[in-house]
């Protein structure tokens, strides 16, 4: 059973074979596997506060849970919203690639729509309990969230249906999630805390982009009009992997940039140059990028018919391990110059 878990969480299917248990059931209908960028955002707001007091460690632990278990009903709400639409439907590739929660059969729209309505309700709790102590920002970061949530994908607005779901993604993957942790375990903002969110949050937009690029042709016969529909595929391909290059820039220059109420003395520390070693991974995935989707799936490939996220995803976890990486090491050792 742990090994059926595992493999969810790695490749967002159950093997074939495996019983379906409920832990099982629920980590395919929330799409776990990518709630570790997530975490990441959230663990990457908290380090750059660098908590020092008891206290401050539970409220970056209470944040990086509400962030996580709005992203799992967020995912929950999207798919029930979509399926509502008549999006999505046995050939549309989100019910291809993994078991859609109502499509499926993993789950009744009941079933669905009260599981993600107990998660808001956690979330609601948390979001309460961090205003009361950290004060009202709290409720806009979480209302700011909320509602590019529910309005993703939902009626009148869909962001995804007009072009504004990458820029959602970008927004809420940065300033909203790493920003507002900050603000949740230090209680307070500064400006430079803005730039330190931004090199994540364009390299979760290449994972958003990359699927949508996955699904060009579906969505634009659909009228779904996501970036990868209006600009193109090949120009889609390369905006993608612009973003995916703007990482490494981005963490040189906050690096250089004087912040004087850190640590270390600029926005960044120096070690999270160490980024530079994801890059070897980098060029794997811009090669990926150059070449045309494959027209069968590799013997064993989970995913299909998604291609070009997997290899964004693949970004992510490198970029988000450096980036971590570095934020511990100019906590325990901030090297000023």
């Amino acid at each position: 059973m742990l090994r059926t878990w595992w493999t969810i969480l790695s490749t967002g299917n159950i093997p074939p074979g495996r019983p379906m248990d409920p832990v099982s059931r629920w980590l395919l209908a929330t799409r776990a596997e990518v709630l570790s960028m997530t975490i990441t955002s959230g663990m990457i707001g908290g380090l750059l506060a660098q908590p020092k007091e008891p206290r401050q460690w539970l409220l970056w632990l209470a944040c990086v849970v509400g962030i996580t278990l709005a992203h799992a009903s967020n995912n929950l709400l999207n798919d029930y919203f979509d399926y509502k639409a008549g999006l999505d439907t046995p050939d549309y590739a989100r019910v291809q690639y993994a078991p859609h929660p109502i499509v499926g059969g993993l789950m009744s729209e009941r079933t669905l729509l009260a599981g993600a309505g107990i998660l808001l309700g956690i979330d609601a709790l948390i979001a309460a309990l961090l205003a009361w102590l950290r004060g009202w920002p709290v409720l806009l970061f979480a209302g700011l969230g909320l509602f590019i949530s529910i309005f993703y994908t939902a009626e009148p607005i869909r962001l995804k249906r007009v072009g504004l779901g990458e820029l959602a993604v970008f927004v809420v993957w940065g300033p909203l999630m790493t920003g507002g942790t900050y603000f949740v375990v230090a209680g307070r903002l500064p400006w430079w805390v803005w730039l330190a969110s931004l090199p994540y949050s364009f390299i979760v937009t290449t994972v958003l982009l990359g699927k949508h690029i996955d699904k060009v042709e579906m969505d634009a016969a659909r009228g779904v009009r996501t970036v990868p529909v209006l600009l193109g595929e090949k120009r889609a391909r390369a905006l993608t992997q612009g973003l995916m290059l703007l990482f490494y820039p981005l963490i040189v220059a906050l690096v250089l940039v004087p912040a004087s109420d850190t640590p270390w003395g600029h926005a960044l520390p120096v070690w999270t140059l160490l980024a530079v070693l994801s890059i070897p991974r980098l060029l794997r995935i811009l090669r990926a990028y150059n070449a045309p989707k494959p027209a069968e799936p590799p013997p064993g490939y989970p995913i299909w018919p998604l291609w070009f996220v997997a290899w964004a995803f693949l970004l992510t976890r490198a970029t988000g391990l450096f980036y971590i990486l570095g934020l511990i090491l100019g906590w325990v050792w901030p090297l000023r110059w």
